[in-house]
């Protein structure tokens, strides 16, 4: 016997709200920074964008799913669905896409050019939109009575096969990034290590390390969080899924509700948090514009500088890399 329709309380909604609200906020600040600031266009931040616009859409149409609180499928049940769809599913490449690069350009120190960043738009957005219409051309889209979602529309109860486009609309690139994710930047990190190491070994004839260190500390902990709050948001999104396949009435609990709505709308707000409000350069640069303050330009690194994310410069010596190798990622964090 199938479980009945969720129940979205209006304190829930409100919190879902909320979420969707901060996320499009925070994915608007993040597009803005990069359109007024030419000095934070390196490519990772480039990527950053592209993730930065897939989760404003998902913000949007998760908010306008949640405010309606469908109740059957209708032809806003199904234009929201898809958008939510696509955006979601974009979201997840372009989150993979940033670490793929990342640990291209660090740890194999290939050169990357446009032919990698193309190949990135081909597969984060073709691949999402392909899937996308599909299942509307094969009417897969429509209401699922919020045990799979939180009020809005996504994969249709009445749908004998529902399980496989769930997966293929979503779920299956969900569990890839829960893998995907920590085994990059896990590697990114050992790579990190090893150069710190080897870097140790020419401090007392540097006068620059000392004030490697901070900054080391700050950036590493920021490739840790990456994947672990993309998990924790993440998770919760599974758990409900897993819970419905077994047709557990464990999955309206309220509390889980909350979560997966959280989960799922504010990975543009945690984004905001980690790459503007904790990313000191792109945080005195926006506090200098709000307040109407004279900016330093000393404290602000010019086009030749290197800058977060920045792809390190190669360097002869592969097993002992210098400090122009780890002082790309390090630096303005």
């Amino acid at each position: 016997m199938p479980l009945p329709p969720t129940e979205l309380h209006p304190s829930e909604r409100v919190v879902v709200l909320v979420s969707c609200a901060l996320s499009f906020l925070g994915s608007s600040l993040l597009v803005c920074t990069h359109a007024l600031w030419p000095e934070l266009r390196t490519r990772p931040r480039q990527l950053l964008l592209y993730l930065s616009l897939a989760d404003l859409l998902s913000a949007l149409s998760y908010f306008y799913g949640v405010l309606q609180d469908f109740e059957r499928t209708s032809w806003d049940c199904v234009l929201q669905g898809a958008m939510s769809t696509f955006s979601n599913t974009s979201s997840f490449f372009w989150t993979m896409a940033i670490a793929l690069y990342l640990y291209i350009t660090i740890v194999r120190g290939s050169p990357t050019g446009t032919g990698l960043l193309c190949c990135f738009h081909v597969v984060s957005w073709g691949v999402p939109l392909g899937i996308t219409v599909a299942a509307v051309a094969l009417k897969k889209i429509g209401y699922d009575a919020s045990n799979v979602s939180v009020g809005w529309c996504w994969v249709n109860l009445d749908a004998e096969d529902r399980v496989l486009w769930m997966l293929l609309t979503g779920k299956v690139w969900e569990i890839l990034a829960y893998v995907i994710l920590p085994v990059l930047y896990i590697l990114i990190k050992k790579h990190i290590n090893r150069a710190h190491a080897a870097l140790s070994e020419y401090r007392p004839i540097l006068s620059r390390a000392p004030a490697f260190q901070p900054r080391t500390s700050i950036a590493d902990k920021k490739l840790i969080l990456i994947p672990v709050i993309f998990i924790i948001l993440r998770v919760w999104s599974t758990v409900r899924f897993i819970l419905t396949l077994c047709n557990s009435p464990a999955v309206q609990n309220s509390v889980l509700v909350v979560l997966h709505g959280i989960g799922n709308t504010f990975q543009g707000g945690a984004n905001c948090i980690m790459f503007v409000l904790c990313t000191r350069v792109v945080r005195t640069r926006l506090f200098s514009s709000i307040c109407c303050c004279h900016y330093d330009e000393l404290d602000w690194p010019s086009p030749r500088s290197n800058s977060y994310w920045q792809r390190p410069e190669p360097h002869k010596d592969k097993d002992v890399p210098g400090p122009e190798r780890t002082d790309p990622l390090l630096s303005s964090t």
